[in-house]
């Protein structure tokens, strides 16, 4: 076996980075079973970031809060020449031009049920690791965002007393469902750093806006959307087939954590029949805010950071009628883009015990008065360039794009515009629009991307990424 092979098989046995401080020690059964043939071993424990005991015997980080210091380093991380300012639209691919009007296999097989075609598929040894500079900056981006997820996960095991989770609806083994989506982060971002190899970005501190459960899990159910949809959108334009083969088998899983809180802020757990894929520079614009800083030397990204969209109407979930949100953004816990809804209101849906309106943990929920509708007014106030944000306060909002004119709504296969009306000094308004994936699948719903830009660019779920230079500010809408 060549030195090169070796690396990269041995890359997928590395031990877990990261990992929580051990849970007290259990006697480990040999087999399993009556007459197992399975072996096994009791594993050694591994040692992850400085933990402390809060509640509950759950760990969690020593510190969570905003950045303090002074930043050495300013910008997204630059190659030594960029080409050009921006990747000119072209013509459909010339070769893009297979039709099989027989449906039966057109050209010789290569093998035994083995259709001609495909990539990855003539037998050669899987290299899992990352085979571009466009590889290794989205993997990396991954792989700060799996870090946030699993201290996000524990922390507010950690934070809050069984008390408070009870009184929010959610039980031991709710919770005990939770540490197991933290552990999975584990595993996730043991891969990722794996398929990145020595520069992968380490675990940052993070500075998060929830004080109470709700706010908590409702914050997880936003963060684990952009998570999701950020890899969907460049998940099939990576180099290394092999890296996305494994990417794709564990953001399936985060797919199912962003269902599981959904259920337990008591949203419908599933509301369109295609999930959405974001271009990588949308969802570093969502995580950056929440990231305070970060050890020495830690990797940069590359990847743009827009000024914040801020919905000032936004629905509050935690409301039994969510059209009485009010229309000045104080029902967000805070300006960052993806703040949860405030839960300490008095019109709370949370116990309430009727039919279409109350919104407590469960498996699925209707609603009689939606948390978003065509023909909705939606207010807008939007940040101008130049922040600091991200770690150390260490990146910059950017854009190049001129005067907003259209409201984008990113959402199952579609990028729909409206018109955007400006009413003062970077402040506006849009009607929420109608339309229609197939049949009577509506395409706005659930938690979605929404972007102020100077164009209505056609664009299409492979190449959304051709919208950036277009796009004035970013933020999250929560259409249900």
């Amino acid at each position: 076996m060549s030195s090169s092979i070796f690396v990269a098989a041995a890359l997928l046995l590395a031990p877990a980075l990261g990992a929580p401080a051990p849970a007290p020690q259990v006697t480990e059964p040999a087999s399993f079973g009556p007459d197992s043939q399975i072996s096994a071993s009791v594993q050694p424990s591994t040692t992850g970031y400085r933990v402390e005991v809060v509640e509950n015997g759950y760990t969690s980080a020593t510190y969570h809060g905003p950045y303090t210091g002074t930043p050495t380093t300013i910008g997204a991380v630059n190659a030594p020449t960029t080409l050009a300012a921006s990747i000119a639209p072209q013509p459909l691919n010339p070769t893009a031009t297979y039709y099989n009007s027989k449906g039966v296999p057109l050209n010789p097989m290569p093998a035994p049920y083995t259709p001609a075609g495909g990539l990855g598929t003539n037998g050669s040894l899987p290299r899992y690791m990352v085979e571009s500079d466009f590889d290794f900056e989205s993997i990396a981006l991954g792989l700060y965002q799996e870090w946030i997820e699993l201290d996000l996960f524990h922390d507010g095991l950690a934070r809050f007393t069984d008390e408070e989770f009870t009184a929010a609806g959610l039980d031991a083994e709710a919770r005990s469902l939770i540490e197991f989506m933290a552990d999975q982060e584990t595993g996730h971002a043991t891969l990722l750093t794996n398929m990145l190899g020595e520069r992968a970005p380490k675990e940052c501190v993070y500075d998060y806006p929830y004080t109470t459960v709700r706010e908590w899990i409702d914050f997880m159910q936003r963060l684990t959307r952009f998570g999701e949809s950020g890899v969907w959108g460049f998940i099939n334009h990576l180099d290394s087939r092999e890296v996305g083969q494994l990417l794709a088998q564990s953001i399936a899983t985060e797919a199912r954590q962003q269902q599981i809180f959904r259920q337990m802020s008591g949203l419908t757990p599933m509301d369109v029949w295609f999930e959405n894929g974001w271009p990588q520079s949308w969802s570093w614009t969502m995580l950056a805010p929440y990231i305070s800083y970060c050890p020495e030397n830690t990797t940069r990204l590359a990847w743009q950071n827009f000024p914040t969209l801020h919905i000032l109407n936004n629905a509050n979930i935690n409301r039994y009628s969510p059209n009485d949100t009010a229309q000045d953004g104080s029902e967000n816990v805070g300006p960052r883009i993806a703040d949860p809804s405030v839960s300490n209101i008095t019109a709370s849906c949370e116990n309430l015990n009727v039919t279409g309106y109350g919104c407590g943990p469960s498996v699925a929920h209707n609603k009689s008065e939606p948390l978003s509708f065509p023909g909705k007014k939606v207010l807008f106030q939007w940040d101008a360039p130049g922040q600091a944000v991200g770690p150390n306060n260490s990146y910059v909002t950017a854009t190049t794009a001129g005067a907003p004119k259209f409201v984008g709504w990113s959402q199952q296969l579609n990028l729909t515009y409206s018109p955007l009306t400006v009413t003062g000094n970077n402040t506006g308004y849009t009607y929420q629009p109608e339309g229609f994936v197939y049949g009577n699948d509506g395409i706005i719903n659930g938690t979605m991307a929404i972007m102020l830009t100077d164009l209505d660019l056609f664009v299409t779920p492979f190449n959304t990424s051709m919208l950036n230079p277009h796009i004035v500010a970013l933020g999250m809408y929560q259409a249900g």
